[in-house]
């Protein structure tokens, strides 16, 4: 009979194998790299901070395996396939309920509708998956996105449109410089943890000096 602790690695083993076949021949700053950068970060984070391990590398794991951004806005499917997943796992109800809860308010889009009080675990998975939206990793993923959706990368004359709501960001088709004003440049000071705290402060300067040297480049500032 195997034990819990087997149990469990075979369960991270079938929820990374689900992942990586859902998420193949995704847009590359979403796909299973950016997953495992946001496990990794999360299990980093939890081991400084606390938190239900189980539940934050399964919500880690399983955080954008349907990112409604890719799937006509639907913001249902996800839970619909975490849901099946983790029931054919023999998961617990209570410890699914916990990781859709956490996949389902987690999103810088959704912060104005999420519950007040979030549980350590989200806050965890918040902080790494917005770690990963920074620094070098971040920079290389906003471009790469923009260039997705065929965005401009900078326009003079079109500015940022800070605060935006919930559906004026979903349906923003905007600079990609823009974006770091949007949200990027946010990101710091919305972290939960202080170990995420301690990690954005880099990132975060990464991106400042990057903006100069854009602008600079730009304006050929020779």
């Amino acid at each position: 009979m195997r034990s819990k602790l087997n149990l469990k690695m075979d369960l991270i083993q079938n929820t990374i194998q689900l992942v990586k076949q859902k998420l193949e021949g995704t847009e590359s700053g979403h796909d299973w790299f950016h997953i495992e950068r946001v496990w990794k970060l999360s299990t980093y984070i939890q081991e400084r901070e606390g938190g239900d391990q189980q539940v934050i590398e399964l919500a880690a794991l399983l955080h954008d395996i349907a990112d409604p951004k890719f799937h006509n806005g639907d913001e249902t499917l996800a839970a619909k396939i975490v849901n099946e997943f983790l029931t054919e796992q023999k998961l617990d109800n209570e410890t699914i309920g916990k990781v859709i809860f956490i996949i389902e308010n987690m999103s810088f889009k959704n912060r104005n509708d999420a519950p007040q009080n979030l549980p350590l675990e989200l806050k965890i998975v918040q902080d790494a998956d917005r770690l990963d939206a920074i620094g070098a990793i971040g920079i290389a993923r906003t471009f790469n996105f923009g260039g997705y959706k065929n965005n401009l990368m900078y326009h003079p004359d079109i500015s940022p449109k800070i605060n935006q709501t919930k559906e004026e960001y979903k349906k923003s088709n905007g600079t990609t410089i823009n974006h770091f004003y949007e949200k990027l440049l946010l990101l710091k000071d919305m972290m939960n943890t202080n170990t995420a705290k301690d990690l954005a402060t880099e990132r975060h300067q990464l991106m400042l000096n990057f903006l100069d040297e854009f602008y600079k480049e730009w304006n050929v500032s020779l």
